[in-house]
């Protein structure tokens, strides 16, 4: 069993130290090498409980790989860290268990084929479903390797799941083959053919990079990070004096020649935030018309909670609202706004919750059974409305931006329905402090420039206690303001229409890799049908 063990700690500590934002991208060109050597070995030997063998080596190297990447969930919640990691490590060592049954069913090349179709079949079904948690997604780990990817606007992160599972079998491939009958010709071609497929990418991605020219059309933004403590500070202010807050930060940087004014996710949030049917009547909304009469042409675009009340019913209105103690209903809406000069105020809604913090997961099977309360993932206490539609925000000479909330940022194809509805720059509003001073933050500002690369769009991100910062179309960071500071960046930022391949038809690898996977899964249960 120790000569299991070495090779599956191995795998893990290569995924986990090949991850953003400290890690080295390029060790995960063979990080699951090792795993499947493990794996193979147990396949070939004449003892029993191989299944379980290879479920508990292949748990070491995804519990290390989780533990490593995401243990940083712990300061915002224990019990939503220990779920987060254990679960997660466990789904993949059961891909790793099919992979190996495969081995006895059906060819070699068809095995493989089977581990990177139900790979990435899994990272497309962990983006969707209610315990969604793609953080961990394999093409992910360039974010920080910007320049190895730039051909992301044609695949999206699929692609370099696709690359990395390709790479690691190749290589896997060539230290089980017999190495000492192979003539030096074969050798020499074999390694030839791994430069191949791990250096033409990244000169094609070069070859992009320089074809892009810059935006047309610029204009001025300015984002601010309050750095506000959400644990102590911040509730303890009203949304009036938050907003007081604004204007004394913001009224040395912006002009008459700045279009938005940006600032982070869940900025007004006093008490349930603000009433959606009486939103233009508040007193909010009066100070804020007041300040932007100022300026001609700014719109501010601002994070916050907002609510819906509905009369008192037996029956819930909506599949998210939450009983009232006197009988109504509410929904309760982490949403987005945008208020201009002249122009009716719009919002969004996120639509992307964070599980146990922002809703219960399968709530119509679970609310019988444990209540209205949320799991305890360290979240508040009411299950969050959605709204199944992506909204752009438009300003009154034609400027569509895309309110992107936080935790949305993770998902590509998401990401790609705003720039199919017009969206010519991506904001994103974060509140980060969440994760103290730990990879999480730093982790999810660099997925933004993934986001960034799919669509070809530039990136204004405005973030409390978080890192603010300004991303151009090749998802480089242009300007930043670091962990746990305030102020306000100013840049003339550029306005983008192409719509990108990846943006036109989303995620076509997984529904490939989806087809695959069906197939592979049939042969196998052919040949196992037989073979009994």
């Amino acid at each position: 069993m120790k000569k299991l063990l070495i090779p599956s700690i191995l795998s893990g500590l290569l995924l986990g130290f090949s991850w953003p934002t400290k890690g080295q991208s390029i060790l995960i060109f063979f990080s699951l090498v090792p795993l499947l050597l493990a794996i193979r070995r147990i396949n070939d030997s004449n003892k029993k409980f191989k299944n379980v063998k290879t479920f508990f080596v292949s748990y070491i190297s995804f519990f290390l790989w989780n533990l490593i990447t995401t243990w940083w969930i712990y300061k915002s919640t224990e019990f939503g860290a220990l779920f987060a990691i254990l679960v997660n490590s466990s789904f993949y060592s059961f891909i790793m268990v099919i992979f190996r049954v495969s081995l006895n069913l059906i060819p070699k090349s068809a095995s493989q084929i089977l581990l990177g179709s139900m790979w990435i079949s899994f990272e497309k079904f962990h983006l969707n479903w209610d315990f969604s948690w793609p953080w961990l997604n394999l093409g992910n780990v360039f974010s920080e390797s910007i320049y190895f990817i730039q051909w992301y606007e044609y695949t999206g992160v699929f692609g370099g799941t696709l690359w990395i599972i390709v790479v690691n079998l190749f290589i896997f491939n060539f230290f089980v083959s017999k190495i000492s009958v192979l003539k030096r010709k074969e050798i020499i071609l074999k390694i030839l053919t791994l430069f191949f497929i791990v250096f033409i990418p990244i000169l094609l991605s070069q070859f992009i990079h320089k074809l892009n020219s810059q935006s047309k059309k610029e204009i001025e933004i300015a984002i601010l990070q309050p750095n506000i403590d959400p644990y102590y500070n911040k509730y303890k202010k009203s949304n009036e004096e938050l907003f007081e807050l604004i204007k004394n930060q913001s009224k040395d940087y912006i002009s008459q020649n700045t279009r938005y004014l940006i600032l982070p996710e869940g900025y007004f949030d006093s008490g349930l935030g603000i009433d959606l049917n009486f939103i233009n009547n508040s007193k909010l909304k009066s100070r804020i018309d007041k300040f932007l009469n100022q300026y001609k042409n700014l719109n501010l675009v601002v994070g916050a909670q907002s609510y819906k009340i509905y009369p008192e019913s037996k029956n819930p209105p909506t599949n998210t609202s939450n009983r009232i103690s006197d009988g109504r209903w509410v929904d309760i809406y982490n949403s987005a706004f945008q208020f201009s000069n002249g122009n009716e105020s719009q919002f969004y809604h996120k639509s992307k919750l964070v599980v146990g913090v922002e809703f219960m997961p399968y709530k119509k099977l679970l609310e019988p059974i444990i209540g209205e309360l949320l799991l305890d993932f360290g979240g508040t206490i009411a299950t969050r409305g959605i709204q199944n539609y992506r909204t752009n925000f438009n300003s009154k000479d034609n400027i569509i931006v895309a309110p992107i909330i936080c935790y949305e940022s993770i998902y590509g194809s998401f990401v790609t329905e705003y720039v199919r509805n017009g969206a010519q720059l991506l904001v994103i509003i974060s509140n980060d402090a969440w994760w103290g001073d730990t990879e999480g933050h730093r982790q999810l500002l660099s997925y933004s420039k993934l986001r960034a690369i799919e669509n070809r769009r530039a990136i204004a991100r405005s973030a409390n206690t978080g890192i603010s910062s300004f991303i151009d179309k090749n998802g480089k960071i242009i300007e930043k303001i670091e962990y746990n500071r305030n102020g306000v960046l100013v840049q003339n930022i550029g306005l983008e229409n192409k719509i990108t391949f990846y943006a036109k038809y989303g995620d076509y690898i997984a529904r490939i890799a989806l087809l695959m996977f069906i197939l592979s899964i049939l042969f196998l249960f052919k040949n196992f049908l037989i073979k009994k």
